[in-house]
């Protein structure tokens, strides 16, 4: 049985939506895309090649498909380009359609039953990247087997967030964490059961 790994760049408010440029994802009107640019060191950079020297699979959300399929077909920057590339890729979207990008496969119909049958497969864990919706759905089916934060010391107050307000109240256990040159913590977690209600009150 694999595992369903999400890799996600929030800020400190937790916003995860365009890190990378700012056109990445404009939608909503946002102004901030290209936040995560100026705080990369080496530390991040060996952890990213380490991520992509494992075996693994992609499981996409439909507009990270997009965002991807756009460039990494083209792209040298290796050896992220080359992975990508490389490996399959399932698409989740409610609706057909055309993926044009090499090794890539769609996800549809009843989304949750097929994720939880490519889970029982055997091959490489499934790694998310993005897809910010499709994260949603996958805390709401409790699909989650571990998750990489990457918080950067910025605020932006506004856009898509990693935890949106409808997502199951859950507890997670920290396995890993390092903290860049530049401020960036990447923590790694993993759920840790239902989460648990005291009180201070009277100790």
């Amino acid at each position: 049985m694999r595992k369903i790994i999400t890799t996600t760049f929030v800020t400190m408010d937790g916003v995860m939506q365009a890190p990378g440029a700012p056109q990445e994802d404009t939608s909503g009107r946002f102004p901030y895309g290209g936040w995560s640019f100026h705080f990369w060191d080496m530390l991040m950079g060996g952890l990213m090649n380490d991520i992509m020297a494992q075996p693994f699979e992609l499981l996409l959300g439909s507009n990270t498909y997009d965002i991807f399929a756009a460039h990494w077909p083209t792209s040298k920057e290796e050896p992220v380009a080359s992975a990508f590339n490389g490996t399959r890729k399932y698409v989740v979207s409610d609706s057909p359609k055309k993926l044009s990008w090499q090794n890539s496969e769609l996800v549809t119909g009843d989304v949750v039953g097929r994720l939880k049958q490519l889970k029982s497969q055997d091959g490489p864990d499934l790694w998310v990247h993005g897809s910010g919706a499709f994260i949603q759905t996958l805390l709401k089916n409790h699909l989650v087997d571990r998750m990489m934060v990457w918080t950067f010391p910025v605020t932006v107050g506004r856009g898509k967030r990693l935890f949106e307000a409808d997502v199951p109240a859950q507890e997670f256990k920290l396995v890993d964490s390092k903290t860049a040159s530049t401020g960036v913590i990447i923590a790694i977690y993993e759920p840790a059961g239902e989460l648990r209600l005291g009180s201070f009150a009277g100790t």
